[in-house]
């Protein structure tokens, strides 16, 4: 607990547990945490001083946790998890009969998905996330910025991974000629993205 717990913008209070997964792995029967800017600012127990706070939220029968990190995702593939034709094969079969689907994102459908993704992700508890996103097919757009906007949006950390491809079919891969690019192309486009998007700053 901190010895001075300041205002806060929001109070959870009353939880069942606070689990905090500090270095002591204290774990607070009836506790409490207060977010400020957006980071914790103090927790305690029952017994504590609790700060005044914007927003109350009372956590009554619930585990209070940090959030959860996902730290493996292609989100785009949400838009073909259902996709019948590609549900029985194995690996190599599945990913054949969908790359010609992928061949066709754009940034609306990079968006719609990550959307989606990083919403599930959010109800399941993981407050920052990865993404591999790896097809970038000719004429696309920008996809790893159309991810960005959706995780701005919703407000999630998110931290995605520029993929790529660069052996098509007729180079011995599996992909079609549509989503591979050339090296030189694949490291310019990292580098601009770095440039535009990196955010060094603390709880980035």
């Amino acid at each position: 607990m901190t010895d001075h717990p300041r205002a806060a913008d929001l109070l959870v209070c009353g939880a069942e547990l606070v689990a905090t997964v500090d270095d002591q792995r204290r774990e607070i029967p009836g506790g409490w945490i207060a977010i400020s800017d957006g980071v914790v600012s103090a927790l305690g127990g029952p017994a504590d001083q609790q700060p005044h706070a914007t927003r109350v939220l009372d956590a009554e029968g619930c585990l209070v946790t940090p959030g959860l990190v996902n730290t493996h995702h292609h989100i785009y593939q949400n838009l073909t998890r259902a996709f019948a034709p590609a549900l029985t094969g194995r690996l190599f079969d599945w990913l054949v009969t969908l790359y010609p689907l992928w061949s066709r994102l754009d940034e609306e459908a990079a968006y719609v998905s990550a959307y989606v993704g990083l919403t599930e992700l959010a109800l399941g508890g993981a407050t920052t996330s990865t993404d591999h996103l790896y097809v970038h097919p000719k004429g696309a757009g920008d996809l790893i910025s159309a991810e960005i906007r959706a995780a701005q949006d919703l407000a999630m950390r998110f931290h995605p991974t520029r993929g790529s491809m660069s052996l098509s079919v007729k180079d011995g891969g599996l992909p079609p000629d549509s989503v591979v690019q050339h090296d030189d192309e694949i490291l310019a486009d990292s580098q601009r993205l770095v440039e535009l998007h990196h955010d060094p700053s603390p709880a980035s």
